[in-house]
């Protein structure tokens, strides 16, 4: 089991000890995340799971990312647009009225989708996997060096820092600071009122969170501060059960979520590579620094021109992850001219989630806040997602802003496989970076032979069209190579650093014994064998 909270990945390995299964334990440690790490994700947030079970030999997709609310309009901010923000999912608009606030949120769907595998899959109740939870909250949790890192980041100018939006509302305030002041690293931080909003939820079932006292006191704060959402639309809220799309590489087969999630875009990056000679090369080195950012940023510009909420539209699903595509991308390739975008900075705001058990059954699951919206209702004690931030706010586009439309992200929970038998689960947080983050760590591990730790912990670029980011690891002359060669680079000042994403893996070998690996970038996070 593997996660980047260490609570978190104790209490889902406690569940397995105890006889539960992987879903069990994903879901026990999914509602951990979102108290310990209020901002990465929680209750009023979305995501995403791939459910490998072993007996029916089944992979699932559970989709529960949240929705625009059924008052939205397409063109409702079209009077505050300025211009497409410098990271490359986003838009900056007057007031910052899609980023931070009641206008930002999206009907949450993260109580939904973890009762809805806890039916499917589990075994344990549904009481039995809040109840943790509930005990961290109410006793408290020491401050980590990531929160406090990640609320002191420096966003750059398109996106709210975070340390205003834990104040960006009074009841965010009073909550997450000490009267304005940032909690110090090992403070202890309680959130009693959470503990009660999720002792209802384990008494009451998402029912109390979406139709009952719950669902009224969540209404009520909407309608009174301008949010697109209504009783319906919480009441109505659903959680899609697909079919994973599925690619290979170089005979592992990857096994990820379909539109609007990630795997697509991962299968696209992994069929470009590999076409590309990388085998017994070294890494890092200019030349598979250049095929990297090559197929980053080929992958990017086609999610620009194709992926949407595919209930909105259509995907050209089996066009886009046909291998052939991929090698007349290859063929095409030059570095040439790149277009200039500013450096940007971009932290990790999301969390992720892999476990497999004794019998076979596996879970990759992602889930978020988005950059999360500052709200916290009075009473209620958890912060609300902002995902409506990635909506382009010009009306008639594959992903302006219409009810119940969910929007295009990375996050790319994936399972591998050699046949039939599961090698892998991975999957990481971090924005548009989840894709080239867990696209790297696969090559590593199944091209240059890397172990879990290697993998996670090799250095990264990223690219998604403009400049080649560089962590810092990678060496001058990586970076004088590909200039001249004609590409722009900005080499980040960290060794480890969070823009270049955080990913979990864990490897099977041929006798089912597990290896994991968190990534170091972050808190460093925790792998753990029941």
């Amino acid at each position: 089991m593997v996660a980047p909270q260490v609570e978190a990945a104790e209490q889902a390995v406690a569940v397995l000890r105890g006889g539960g299964n992987a879903v069990d334990a994903a879901v026990t440690g999914a509602f951990v995340q979102g108290v310990i790490d209020p901002q990465m994700c929680g209750i009023g947030g979305g995501g995403v799971m791939v459910v490998h079970d072993a007996q029916a030999g089944t992979n699932v997709v559970l989709e529960f990312f949240p929705r625009a609310g059924s008052l939205v309009r397409d063109d409702q901010w079209v009077h505050a647009f300025r211009r497409p923000a410098a990271h490359p999912y986003g838009y900056v608009l007057d007031g910052a009225l899609n980023d931070v606030g009641y206008q930002s949120i999206g009907v949450p769907g993260t109580v939904r989708g973890l009762y809805e595998a806890l039916a499917r899959f589990g075994t344990i109740s549904w009481e039995r996997a809040i109840a943790p939870a509930i005990a961290i909250a109410s006793r408290g949790f020491p401050v980590s060096s990531f929160m406090r890192e990640d609320w002191e980041f420096n966003t750059g100018p398109d996106v709210v820092p975070h340390a205003r939006r834990l104040q960006a509302t009074p009841e965010a305030r009073r909550i997450f600071t000490r009267r304005g002041s940032l909690y110090r690293v090992g403070e202890l931080m309680v959130l009693e009122d959470y503990a009660r909003t999720l002792r209802e939820i384990a008494a009451g079932g998402p029912d109390a969170f979406y139709r009952g006292q719950l669902a009224k006191t969540m209404v009520a704060d909407f309608e009174a501060n301008g949010a697109s959402i209504t009783a319906e639309d919480l009441a109505l809220y659903k959680v899609d059960c697909n079919t994973p799309v599925e690619g290979t590489y170089r005979g592992t087969r990857i096994v990820a979520p379909g539109p609007p999630a990630g795997g697509v875009a991962l299968i696209q990056l992994m069929n470009y590579l590999e076409g590309c000679d990388l085998r017994g090369r070294a890494w890092p080195s200019t030349t598979e620094a250049a095929l990297r950012a090559d197929a980053m940023a080929w992958v990017f510009a086609e999610q620009q021109r194709h992926m949407m909420d595919p209930r909105f539209g259509p995907v050209p699903l089996d066009e886009m992850i046909d291998k052939d595509r991929a090698a007349r991308a290859r063929r095409e390739r030059g570095a040439g001219e790149r277009p200039a975008r500013k450096p940007y900075a971009d932290a990790p705001t999301t969390t992720q989630l892999s476990v497999g058990d004794d019998a076979g059954n596996a879970v990759s699951l992602t889930h978020t806040l988005g950059t999360w919206s500052g709200v916290v209702t009075p009473t209620l004690g958890f912060g609300y997602n902002n995902y409506l931030s990635a909506f382009d706010p010009r009306p008639g586009r594959r992903n302006s802003l219409a009810p119940g439309k969910t929007r295009v992200t990375m996050m790319s929970p994936t399972l591998t496989f050699d046949g039939d038998r599961l090698s892998g689960l991975i999957g990481g947080v971090g924005g548009n970076k989840i894709l080239t983050g867990v696209g790297q760590c696969l090559v590593n591990l199944l091209e240059h032979g890397m172990s879990p730790v290697e993998s996670v912990s090799a250095a990264r670029v990223h690219c998604d069209g403009g400049s080649v980011h560089l962590e810092r690891r990678i060496p001058s002359y990586v970076q004088d190579g590909l200039e001249r060669l004609g590409y722009g680079t900005n080499r980040h000042p960290l060794s480890y650093d969070i823009f270049f994403a955080l990913v979990q893996v864990v490897a099977f070998d041929q006798y089912a014994s597990a290896r994991g690996a968190s990534d170091p970038r972050g808190d460093g996070g925790v792998a753990l064998v029941a």
